[in-house]
């Protein structure tokens, strides 16, 4: 089974797939893919980690997601990833368009034929404005095409706003 929660920056999708994953029943473990970069995200995170059952385990992957998926993939647990875009992020800024598109690659097999619980979890950044620049628009597009790829393999999937889930399927 595999979820997708979508939506924008505190929308509450963090906290709709938390309880989504605490719903399954089974052992948690949180693969998180921020990076403390500086004293805003670090906080972020901090927040994050305060806020989560101390029974969960916290993996924190930046990029290998697929290997660490499939690493830690097994029936009695709920993967929970959080979050795709700042994943998509450290792949694309901290790497390269090649290592990514070979990353999201391995990932997509991984969902493919993964049979554990896996919640994941992404920004939905597309629902605006086409960005000025170029980098931001090359960001939007990978986004929005990851977004389309995932949701397909996915069983469910809902977008969160003002902390309220909207099914999209499933």
């Amino acid at each position: 089974m595999i979820e997708l929660f979508l939506g924008g920056s505190r929308s509450g999708k963090s906290k709709l797939a938390e309880q989504a994953a605490a719903d399954t029943g089974l052992s948690v473990i949180y693969l998180a893919t921020a990076t403390g970069d500086d004293q805003q995200m670090r906080a972020r995170i901090t927040a994050h980690q305060n806020s989560r059952p101390q029974s969960w385990k916290l993996l924190e992957e930046p990029f290998e997601l697929a290997q660490a998926i499939e690493k830690h993939a097994a029936s009695e647990t709920c993967l929970l990833v959080d979050c795709l875009t700042l994943w998509l992020t450290n792949c694309l800024f901290k790497r390269d368009l090649a290592y990514y598109e070979a990353q999201k690659q391995q990932l997509l097999q991984v969902l493919e034929t993964s049979r554990c619980q896996i919640i994941l979890v992404s920004n939905e950044t597309n629902m605006g404005v086409i960005p000025l620049g170029q980098l931001s628009r090359d960001f939007c597009d990978q986004a929005g095409l990851l977004h389309q790829q995932v949701a397909a393999l996915s069983d469910k999937v809902t977008l969160a706003v003002a902390g309220l889930p909207l099914s999209l399927k499933g």
